[in-house]
């Protein structure tokens, strides 16, 4: 079942509002957010509109966690972050997914949570391809 004001299963127009969707995955879609103050933070959210991971079976979970550690390491390798964080948010949209935000010691965000949308850093059509390039090369 989709929910039509959820953007990881609408995608379009929905999903434009925050991300740019890069590809499938086995179990998930994997989509690029276009705040950017961290460069290369993505969204790997799972296909299908389900609220809460303990509603998975196991062999779900973990092959979306599979999905969740290959994006992990193409961002380790890309972009040499010192660190990704990993965040699981759904008090407003009950669909599972994480971000993942690579983070340097010079961040200013270094040390503590990364804000949900900074608003600081926003790309041209041409930087966000870019980036979903060189993902997309990686995985």
């Amino acid at each position: 079942m989709k929910d039509p004001n959820c953007g990881y299963c609408m995608e379009g127009d929905v999903l434009g509002a925050y991300g740019i969707k890069i590809c499938d995955l086995e179990t998930s879609k994997l989509v690029l957010f276009k705040e950017q103050s961290h460069r290369g933070r993505v969204i790997v959210a799972y296909k299908e509109h389900i609220g809460d991971i303990t509603l998975l079976s196991d062999e779900q979970r973990n092959a979306f966690f599979a999905d969740v550690a290959k994006v992990s390491g193409v961002l380790q390798k890309v972009f040499s972050p010192d660190k990704v964080n990993y965040g699981a948010y759904g008090d407003t949209g009950s669909h599972i997914h994480f971000h993942l935000v690579p983070k340097y010691k010079d961040d200013f965000e270094w040390g503590g949570t990364f804000a949900m949308n900074p608003a600081q850093k926003y790309l041209s059509d041409s930087e966000y391809s870019e980036i979903i390039d060189l993902i997309k090369k990686n995985l």
